[in-house]
């Protein structure tokens, strides 16, 4: 529910550190009823706008025009209006990369496993490819989405130089398929909400070693998937970083790119932890 987004609370430290005058609210639409929403919100002067699940594609079809990133990860995450053409932004894939960079993690040459094929996980692809990780294998309960998000995204990976592949979840439990552990596994279903775990106990011994670092994209609590990784010694986190992360980029893009030496995000993102 957008009533217990952090979003506006991130954004009012964003605008302090900045010194900007800017209110940040609230607006949760009916199903369907996005569109109208957020062309009221820019006929009455408003600026910009972060869109969340579940109206991330309708922000796609509404935006006039999309920058690559969002093509891309086939989602809007971020609008504003310039010239009176509504622009459309995905930020997410770039917040988790600043997460996992600011957490000391080695993303070039990396194997990273990247658990999910939905929105989320498309997302996040091509910032992770950029970071030239060793291979990217993505995982999912049925091959037929893992395997578009392959072909989608199968030049990125060859500019990059990176072995992308996709594999089910049964295909995490056989040492013959996946013959290594991962440096950085990522969840990006949404599993944890029900207190599950998208990889059962013989994945979860097959991909995680003590090196491996196991990121949850969910925020708030530690899950399942969390649990089983610290069981094998990895280290975890949340996503409660890339969630400010993104923002970040958010509120660069609105405000302007020189603002972004007068901002710290992991100052946000302590205050929001402690």
């Amino acid at each position: 529910p957008i009533s217990h987004s952090k979003s506006p609370l991130i954004h009012a430290k964003f605008a302090q550190q900045s010194k900007q005058a800017m209110h940040y609210g609230r607006l949760q639409p009916e199903l369907g009823g996005f569109a109208k929403a957020a062309q009221e919100f820019f006929a009455a002067g408003g600026k910009g706008m972060n869109v969340t699940v579940p109206f991330k594609l309708d922000a796609q079809a509404l935006a006039d025009a999309l920058t690559s990133r969002a093509q891309l990860a086939g989602a809007v995450n971020t609008l504003w209006i310039q010239d009176g053409k509504i622009y459309g932004d995905n930020t997410d894939g770039a917040g988790l990369v600043r997460d996992l960079l600011a957490q000391g993690l080695a993303l070039n040459s990396a194997r990273i496993l990247l658990v999910g094929a939905g929105g989320a996980a498309r997302g996040v692809i091509g910032p992770l490819l950029e970071q030239a990780p060793k291979c990217l294998v993505i995982a999912n309960r049925s091959n037929a989405k893992a395997d578009d998000l392959v072909k989608i995204f199968a030049d990125l990976a060859a500019e990059y130089e990176v072995a992308l592949e996709s594999r089910t979840f049964s295909d995490l439990e056989n040492p013959a398929i996946t013959q290594y552990p991962f440096d950085l596994v990522i969840n990006a279903t949404a599993a944890g909400l029900d207190n599950q775990s998208p990889l059962s106990h013989a994945a979860a011994a097959n991909v995680f070693v003590p090196s491996s670092f196991a990121y949850e994209m969910l925020y708030g609590k530690t899950t399942n998937f969390m649990q089983q990784a610290l069981q094998r010694g990895a280290r975890v986190s949340d996503g409660l970083g890339m969630l400010v992360e993104q923002a970040a980029d958010a509120f660069l893009i609105w405000r302007g790119i020189k603002l972004a030496s007068s901002i710290d995000p992991r100052a946000v993102l302590a205050q929001l932890r402690s």
